[in-house]
């Protein structure tokens, strides 16, 4: 089962599904919207996401800039209350690049790092979207 869970963004979810499972073994868990997929390596989670305007972690910021590869690659740690856990890091002063949003398989948002690199902190709410059986 995936333990680490990265964000990439691409140009275009199939031919990445097609470049990731036929060429570097990984396995598809679900693909349930042309602009989002999940795979999945050993300890690996990859969720490929293609800018658009359907939500989730290929929706524009409220700047209006857009997700592009390379730019937008991130980490995601997965929280089992979004709301709580922006509400305290708000207070502690954290950096945010948007509001929560709601994607295909659950609840995220942005926030940076001190020096500016993005983190996504995602609540799944479907099962195939959590790192660990609940």
């Amino acid at each position: 089962m995936a333990t680490v869970s990265v964000r990439y963004i691409v140009d275009d979810v199939d031919a990445a599904i097609n470049f990731y499972c036929d060429r570097l073994a990984f396995t598809l868990v679900m693909h349930p919207a042309p602009s989002f997929a999940m795979l999945e390596r050993g300890d690996l989670r990859l969720l490929l996401s293609a800018p658009s305007g359907q939500g989730g972690g290929g929706q524009s910021m409220p700047d209006g800039s857009s997700p592009a590869p390379g730019g937008w690659n991130r980490f995601t740690l997965e929280v089992s209350n979004i709301a709580a856990t922006v509400q305290t890091l708000r207070d502690a002063g954290v950096q945010f690049r948007n509001d929560i949003v709601t994607g295909v398989g659950g609840n995220q948002v942005l926030i940076d790092d001190p020096s500016g690199n993005p983190i996504e902190l995602f609540e799944p709410k479907i099962p195939e979207a959590r790192l660990a059986a609940s």
